[in-house]
């Protein structure tokens, strides 16, 4: 059975960082591209990052560019997300994602 489940997550000041943090279980971890996605409250759920299976390739939404590192430790089924500088508008929960499955997401609040 395929498990995605989101750690990191809770209220930080604007300006301050996090990390995420999703560890896979019940299949390859590392046959598998693997992305983060957010929800803001009211509004659809968007990609923000995503990583390729070896890390080679990395993108990531404009809104994060250069304020998120997305990378991924294979060994221990993991995939990370940092996130530096964040904003109020960063207020959302956050999923992680393989290809048709999803993690429950968790909340990151940014608020001062």
């Amino acid at each position: 059975q395929v498990q995605l489940v989101e750690f990191g997550g809770g209220l930080v000041s604007p300006g301050g960082s996090l990390t995420l943090t999703c560890i896979g279980s019940g299949f390859t971890f590392s046959r598998y591209d693997m992305s983060w996605y957010r929800q803001p409250p009211g509004k659809e759920r968007d990609l923000v990052a995503g990583i390729s299976r070896n890390s080679e390739h990395t993108t990531y939404d404009a809104s994060v560019e250069g304020r998120a590192t997305i990378t991924r430790d294979n060994a221990n089924n993991t995939i990370y997300l940092q996130m530096n500088n964040l904003r109020p508008e960063d207020t959302a929960v956050y999923f992680c994602r393989r290809e048709d499955a999803w993690g429950r997401g968790i909340q990151v609040t940014v608020s001062g």
